[in-house]
């Protein structure tokens, strides 16, 4: 697996081919370090009153505009 990553990963940051190899071989620890870490579960939560009243709000604000859009009638 670390030979086919070392041939397959682009190191070409140094001039020396063994440079290049232990760049190669921190990356892939490091990739190995972060695919490790578990991320932190997420808790839902429910919206506060306040923030679904404005909502609503807003939603027959924008309602009632569209109402007066319509055709005017005689």
């Amino acid at each position: 697996m670390i030979d086919c990553f070392l041939n397959s990963g682009k190191a070409q940051s140094y001039r020396t081919q063994d440079q290049n190899k232990a760049d190669a071989l921190e990356r892939l620890k490091e990739l190995i370090l972060s695919a490790m870490v578990v991320q932190k579960a997420r808790r839902a939560t429910k919206p506060t009153r306040n923030s679904q009243r404005r909502r609503m709000d807003s939603k027959t604000k924008k309602g009632s505009t569209k109402t007066l859009r319509g055709k005017v009638k005689f």
